[in-house]
């Protein structure tokens, strides 16, 4: 029986000896110093696992396996690394789609457990593979095995249960909208700022619609021009069938097209979607034949759709066929109650993503994450507890001290977006004096943990001595039940 195939890919050779030299025994070992090279050996060789550097000369690690994802989808790919960049690890997952993120140094033992694991997942991909071929040859299996997956998807966007919040949570209004709207074929608009889930109340509706057993496709509008939408939407016909390209029109018939960003479409393709959408047919590039349009429209913007007709920006008429109903989703800084539930369900799906443990948040985190205002919303805080699974301890709770800084004081990212403003209430009619007040409270706070409550640190750090810094703390009535999750101070 033959060794299971790993591509190394690494531009130190020490490193490829060391990684070859562990795992030979137990797998065929193809080595690559360069992503060229390593595109040779995929080429020519059945690979099952790749494992790769992300620090290489001329193409990091997650832009290499990115495009490996579009060539050879189903070869498992994992980083490995001696940096821990949060960013690094969230674009080789959004980007690359990685299994695993492996740092050095490494372990053994770990890696190879790591590798196994990663074997196993493509075997199954393999069976699931086989498993449809032979659903194919059994009409009535294919169609329990379906009915099966449509289960998941509807009880994973069910309107109880699929969307996570609390139970006094702002959305429970939402989804109660939902739950109403759903099961009749009227197009829907969603308003909210971006990060807000808007697409998965989109396929909320989708999967608890007459239309739930049909595609549920999506047209991303941004940064798009006329030509681009046409293609993509009513699709290309070149006169060979095997290079025809079909739209998204095409692939949804009888289900759901979600239009993203829908303020972004050129005003030029405005009137020509709103001609396809009145008259129910359309027309592919390059063919003369029509074909019938059955879909429902669900669109999503995160700016005002009338505001932006106002401003001749959007199309009245357009915005009129879209919004059969309109429903704005609320910002996470107008849920408050949400973020606990939703910090333990994201640190879970990062567990499970990322392979490492982590017991929970401690109180003092938990609280620096509730008083945030999350500009970027759930994208923003999914993004954060990331960062804070990779650089905490394994299997231990996540302290404050590995929040970024503008979560620790409440300051808006630099992007902008929403938070807190950097001067507090500055249309409150409160003085120069009172605003800088807090401000100053704000960084004593996050300096405080940040040196996990080691006053020494903190009045060398912000130039004070003990008693001045003491003397602050007393003032804005900064103390140790701020942090109950802490050990007693070290006079350090």
């Amino acid at each position: 029986m033959s060794k299971p195939t790993i591509l190394i890919v690494d531009d130190e050779p020490r490193s490829l000896e060391a990684l070859e030299r562990t795992l030979f025994d137990e797998f065929e070992i193809l080595t690559a110093e360069t992503t060229a090279e390593a595109e040779s050996l995929l080429a020519d060789n059945w690979v099952q696992v790749i494992l790769c550097d992300q620090r290489m000369p001329g193409e990091s690690g997650v832009e290499f396996l990115a495009r490996v994802r579009e060539r050879w989808p189903d070869v498992i790919r994992i980083i490995i690394s001696g940096y821990t960049e949060a960013e690094d690890i969230i674009a080789g997952l959004n980007e690359a789609g990685i299994y695993h993120y492996i740092t050095k140094p490494w372990q053994p033992e770990k890696l190879i457990l790591t590798l196994r694991g990663a074997l196993e997942m493509f075997e199954l991909q393999r069976q699931n593979e086989l498993l449809a071929i032979e659903l194919r040859l059994s009409e009535e299996g294919a169609r329990r095995k379906v009915s099966e997956n449509r289960r998941k998807l509807q009880k994973r966007y069910d309107f109880d249960d699929g969307i996570v919040r609390a139970s006094n949570s702002p959305m429970n209004r939402v989804c109660a909208t939902l739950a109403r709207v759903a099961p009749y074929d009227l197009p829907v608009v969603f308003q909210g700022e971006s990060g807000t889930g808007k697409e998965m109340a989109a396929r909320a509706i989708h999967y608890n619609s007459l239309r739930w057993n049909k595609p549920f496709v999506v047209q991303a509008c941004q940064a798009m021009d006329h030509d681009m939408l046409e293609r993509d939407l009513f699709g290309e016909r070149r006169g060979d069938a095997r290079t025809d390209r079909p739209g998204l029109l095409e692939r949804a018939f009888g289900g759901t097209l979600f239009l993203d960003e829908v303020a972004e479409i050129p005003l030029s393709f405005q009137a020509r979607l709103l001609r396809v959408l009145q008259e129910g047919e359309y027309r592919p590039v390059g063919s003369n034949q029509t074909r019938k349009l059955d879909i429902r429209i669900i669109a999503a913007s995160s700016c005002d759709l009338e505001q932006a007709c106002a401003e001749g920006r959007f199309r009245k008429d357009l915005y009129f066929r879209l919004a059969g109903v309109t429903i704005t989703i609320p910002p996470l800084r107008e849920r408050r109650e949400d973020v606990p539930i939703l910090a333990s369900y994201l640190l879970k799906q990062a567990i499970s993503t990322l392979g490492k443990e982590a017991a929970g948040f401690t109180p003092e985190a938990m609280s620096c994450l509730k008083r945030h205002d999350w500009p970027g919303n759930v994208r923003e805080l999914r993004n954060e507890i990331e960062r804070m699974l990779v650089m905490g301890p394994e299997g231990e709770l996540l302290g404050a001290d590995l929040l970024s800084a503008k979560v620790l004081t409440g300051m808006p990212s630099p992007a902008g977006g929403g938070g807190a403003e950097l001067l507090p209430g500055a249309d409150d009619g409160r003085s120069l004096k009172s605003r800088i007040e807090e401000i100053e409270g704000r960084i004593l706070r996050e300096a405080l943990i940040r040196h996990r409550w080691n006053k020494s640190r903190v009045a060398r750090e912000l130039g004070l001595s003990r008693v001045g810094l003491r003397s602050k703390l007393e003032r804005y009535g900064i103390g140790r039940e701020d942090a109950p999750d802490r050990p007693a101070e070290t006079a350090g």
